[in-house]
């Protein structure tokens, strides 16, 4: 059965501006403050280019394969199952760590208007959780209109405060300055730190190729959501945490769990609490709505290549999409959700995604065509993200980089033990061509390690001709 294509390029823009503004907004600014101070604005500027140099990365492979899976898509195109395997296993990872923070968000947040006992906040979760996986299983284009209504209405309050913050600038300059002065207290020691809890901020732009089965004209649609989503997140992102830095004291931040509440309280008064925390939790709802459409695509698509459970592939026969998928998904974040914190969680979850984001980017060096002209940059964006995700890496805790290998390594015996399967061919033949099918068939005779020489040969060799028609054209 035929996943339904009810997506639009608004829903989609919406879906990818939906997963990445989140509950990070409203805490990530507090995390930061105590280790750069004002200097955040501009590490928030850096993770802005960081992000949108990833994401135009999957906009340009989403360009040459437009096809439901996203990363694991590029990636086993590019090379082989096996690493298009480790690709969608990490970010799905990544992705299902994600989903209980926002359930655990969301009831930090009610638990500042509404005081809540122990059962009342699992039962809080578990509604939470299940409203929006039910929201899933009736249609992707139903999840479409309801993302499209939460991300409108959680934009509404950080306008707001933008609107009436710049207005707070031109009657109050010196406060203003006064907040902003030092810009950097503690020098750069912990730039690098902060730079990542930043980045985590907007993290969620990958979701927006995972649906591309249900996208109308996927390839035009994809990359040019993926850009103006882009656009208008860091545009929110820049402006909301320049006036929350020129209101309020970074000092005062430091010690809040709730840093734009305490702007909106100097803007508005007691209605500010109100506003900055309703906003809040329509921004935790829209993102968890969004990372649940976007990773269970993600999981459908594996399964469709034989490389997860048959049972992830199945489709609901009235409405049209992957509800098994949706249900493990929904399970596994209320579980999490009851056991897990939020720093340990989002932690882990950076790693797992800058591993999938730096294979993504492998990828595009080997899928893309010197002929496509149009897409500009297709050269140097994959270097620099590859630069960027070594980064992002190497900054995570010890303890993250052991978790995350070993994590990985898991992995491994999952796909040994699909891998030799058929593949589902009435499912898979939705979105392969029947000319790939063949060429994977004929390459399934090769072990999977084998192919790593093939791959350091193929960039090698888009290294070499790239370099040579350089130096020709001089």
């Amino acid at each position: 059965m035929e996943l339904r294509r009810g997506l639009s390029q608004f829903d989609l823009t919406n879906i990818i501006v939906g997963a990445i503004v989140g509950a990070d907004i409203y805490i990530a600014s507090a995390l930061t403050a105590g280790l750069v101070g004002p200097f955040s604005i501009v590490l928030w500027a850096v993770a802005g280019l960081f992000a949108a140099t990833i994401a135009m990365v999957f906009a340009y492979c989403s360009y040459y394969v437009p096809r439901v899976g996203g990363p694991f898509a590029y990636v086993s195109e590019a090379f082989d199952d096996f690493y298009g395997f480790l690709t969608g296993w990490s970010m799905w990872i990544a992705e299902l760590l994600a989903l209980p923070v926002f359930a655990i968000a969301f009831t930090n947040y009610l638990q500042a208007l509404v005081p809540l006992t122990p059962v009342a906040e699992v039962t809080v979760r578990l509604l939470f959780i299940a409203s929006l996986t039910l929201v899933n299983i009736v249609g992707v284009r139903a999840a479409g209109m309801v993302n499209d209504a939460l991300t409108l209405i959680k934009l509404a309050p950080l306008l707001l405060l933008i609107v009436v913050g710049f207005g707070f600038f031109i009657t109050r300059p010196e406060v203003v300055i006064a907040n902003y002065t030092p810009l950097l207290p503690f020098g750069l020691g912990n730039a690098a730190h902060a730079l990542v809890l930043i980045f985590w901020a907007y993290a969620g732009f990958e979701l927006g190729t995972l649906p591309a089965g249900e996208v109308q004209n996927p390839q035009e649609a994809i990359p040019r959501a993926i850009t103006s989503g882009m656009l208008i997140v860091s545009l929110f992102y820049l402006l909301t945490n320049f006036v929350l830095f020129g209101v309020v004291n970074w000092t005062e931040l430091d010690q809040s769990a709730v840093p734009l509440v305490i702007a909106g309280t100097v803007l508005f008064g007691s209605a500010g609490v109100l506003i900055m925390t309703v906003g809040a939790l329509f921004s935790v709802s829209g993102s968890n709505e969004s990372g649940m459409l976007g990773s269970a695509r993600l999981a459908y698509a594996m399964a469709i290549d034989g490389l997860f459970p048959r049972a992830f592939a199945r489709i609901h026969p009235r409405y049209g999409t992957p509800h098994i998928v949706l249900i493990v998904q929904g399970a596994a974040a209320f579980i999490l959700s009851n056991i897990g914190d939020l720093s340990g969680l989002i932690s882990f979850a950076i790693l797992s995604l800058a591993f999938s984001f730096l294979l993504t980017c492998f990828a595009l060096i080997v899928l893309r065509d010197d002929h496509a002209t149009k897409l500009r940059g297709q050269h140097i964006l994959p270097l620099a993200g590859i630069a960027i995700c070594l980064f992002l890496l190497f900054s995570t805790t010890t303890f993250d980089k052991v978790a995350g290998i070993l994590t990985i390594l898991a992995g491994i015996p999952i796909y040994l033990y699909y891998s030799p399967k058929e593949d589902i061919h009435n499912l898979k033949s939705l979105f392969l061509s029947e000319e790939a099918v063949l060429r994977r068939r004929l390459e399934a005779k090769e072990t999977y390690l084998a192919n790593f020489l093939d791959i350091v040969r193929a960039i090698i060799r888009r290294i070499r001709r790239w370099g040579g028609r350089e130096s020709g054209e001089r």
